[in-house]
């Protein structure tokens, strides 16, 4: 799998904010892909990719699973925000689901000359791909003393906002608002936290472009 974030213009076609996704993939594992794409703020990779792994396991979603987690720089995001989102400038998160198993079975020779006892594909084999969740560090270290209260549990609550997305949660209406919130924090106090959510921690989202 690449980590380009000019590859996620070519996913912008499997977009689906309303349409659940499967959860089940064929035979095998779950596989967070992570890339630090960005310089200016420290990122451990492996603890993002855990949190990331343990949110998919706790929403149900088994077998052979993928999902890209890419850290980038506000210039990047906010080239991804403009031409998917139709917004001006960087934002925290941005989730981008696949919600589609893709084979390549268009015309051609090996189609021709396949032979009458070769089985069709079966998606039920293949990993279920479920998308890119791009996080800006840049951006929740400025939002965090007025959000989440530091940069640990900011860049933990935009992970987990951006796996829930792909896996098909929203919160443009009230109610779809309270449910993601309310499961963000569980998870947060699950994975994270290891008990209750901090004094002082805010979990609505700040910034009107983020997904």
């Amino acid at each position: 799998m690449l980590f380009r974030s000019a590859l996620l213009t070519s996913m912008v076609g499997f977009i689906s904010r309303k349409r659940r996704p499967r959860r089940v993939g064929g035979e095998g594992s779950i596989r967070v892909f992570c890339a630090d794409e960005q310089s200016l703020v420290d990122v451990d990779i492996d603890r993002w990719r855990k949190l990331a792994e343990g949110v998919l396991v706790a929403e149900g979603v088994r077998g052979a699973a993928e999902l890209s987690l890419l850290f980038v720089d506000e210039e990047a995001i906010a080239g991804l925000n403009s031409v998917h989102m139709g917004k001006t400038g960087p934002t925290d998160v941005l989730a981008f689901p696949i919600d589609a198993v893709v084979f390549d079975e268009g015309p051609g020779p090996g189609r021709a000359t396949r032979g009458p006892d070769r089985p069709a594909p079966d998606a039920d084999d293949q990993p279920l791909l479920l998308g890119d969740v791009v996080v800006c560090p840049a951006v929740a270290v400025r939002q965090a003393p007025d959000h989440a209260g530091n940069t640990v549990d900011e860049m933990a609550l935009l992970v987990v906002h951006g796996v829930l997305h792909v896996l098909g949660y929203d919160h443009a209406e009230e109610a779809e608002r309270t449910t993601m919130q309310t499961r963000e924090k569980t998870l947060l106090e699950t994975l994270h936290w290891g008990g209750p959510a901090p004094v002082g921690f805010r979990i609505d989202h700040p910034e009107e472009g983020s997904c």
